[in-house]
C-alpha cells in the first residue's frame, strides 16, 4: 500500500477543513463563557462530563463566583452544592478552590497566557491549557485533542497514535496556525453529528471521499502521483 506524504496529507486536510467549515459554519467552543477565567473553569469541569451538563451549572456558578479570589475563598460544601449534578463533583469542587488559590497566590488572580504556567494549575493538563490559549487568548501553539478529535483524526488518516499528546504532535505540522482552533471545533461537531464513536455514517459525510477509512465506494483516487510515496 502506498503511504501518503506529509505534504499530501496537509493538502488533503485543508480540503477536509474547507468542506467541514461549509457544513458547520457556526462551529465554535460549546462551553459558554465570557472571560478566560470562566473558560478555564468550564473546561476543568468538562472532564468526563458533557459540555451541555457543564453549561447547565455554570450560569449560577459564575453569578456567585466572579473572580479567582471568589473561587479561592469558597468552601467545599458550597462548591459541591453548585456542582452536584456533574460527574466527580467532589473532586472538581476541590480542584476549583485550589485553582482559585493558585491563581491568586501565583498569578495575581489572572489567568496566565502560557502553556508552561497553565499546566502548573490544579486540574489543568495540556488539553485544558490548549483550550484556554486557543479560545480564550487566540494563541494556537498547540491543538486540542479530545475524544472526538483523537477518533476522527485516526479515521481521516492524520495519525496512527493513541496518546493524545502524540496525536497532537502529528497534527501540528499539518495545520496552519490560524486553523488549529477551528479544526478542533469542526471535528467535534462532525464527531457528534456524523462520524460518531458508535458508527461512521459515511453515506452522509461531506468528507467521505477524502477519508482513507471510508468504504471504497465513497472514496476518490489521488489527484496525482505526488499524493503518495513508497511505504
Amino acid at each position: 500500500m502506498p503511504r501518503e506524504s506529509r505534504a499530501a496529507r496537509r493538502e488533503r486536510l485543508i480540503h477536509i477543513l474547507d468542506r467541514l467549515h461549509a457544513e458547520y459554519p457556526d462551529s465554535r467552543c460549546s462551553l459558554e463563557h465570557r472571560t478566560p477565567l470562566q473558560l478555564l473553569v468550564a473546561t476543568v469541569l468538562s472532564a468526563q462530563t458533557t459540555d451541555a451538563a457543564v453549561n447547565r451549572v455554570t450560569p449560577a456558578l459564575f453569578a456567585r463566583f466572579r473572580t479567582a479570589a471568589d473561587f479561592a475563598d469558597a468552601t467545599q460544601e458550597e462548591m459541591e452544592e453548585h456542582l452536584k449534578t456533574l460527574n466527580f463533583f467532589r473532586n472538581k469542587s476541590k480542584a476549583l478552590i485550589g485553582l482559585g488559590r493558585a491563581l491568586v497566590d501565583r498569578f495575581g488572580g489572572e489567568v496566565p497566557a502560557s502553556m508552561e504556567a497553565l499546566v502548573t494549575l490544579p486540574g489543568v493538563g495540556r488539553k485544558t491549557a490548549n483550550v484556554v490559549l486557543g479560545v480564550g487568548f487566540g494563541m494556537a501553539d498547540g491543538v486540542v485533542v479530545d475524544t472526538h478529535v483523537k477518533r476522527n483524526a485516526a479515521r481521516l488518516g492524520l495519525t496512527r497514535e493513541e496518546d493524545p499528546e502524540k496525536v497532537e504532535a502529528d497534527l501540528i505540522p499539518l495545520l496552519p496556525v490560524e486553523r488549529r482552533v477551528i479544526f478542533t471545533h469542526l471535528l467535534i461537531d462532525h464527531g457528534r453529528a456524523v462520524c460518531t464513536a458508535r458508527k461512521a455514517f459515511c453515506e452522509r459525510c461531506v468528507v467521505a471521499e477524502l477519508c482513507p477509512t471510508a468504504p471504497a465506494a465513497f472514496r476518490q483516487a489521488p489527484a496525482s502521483n505526488e499524493a503518495a510515496v513508497p511505504a
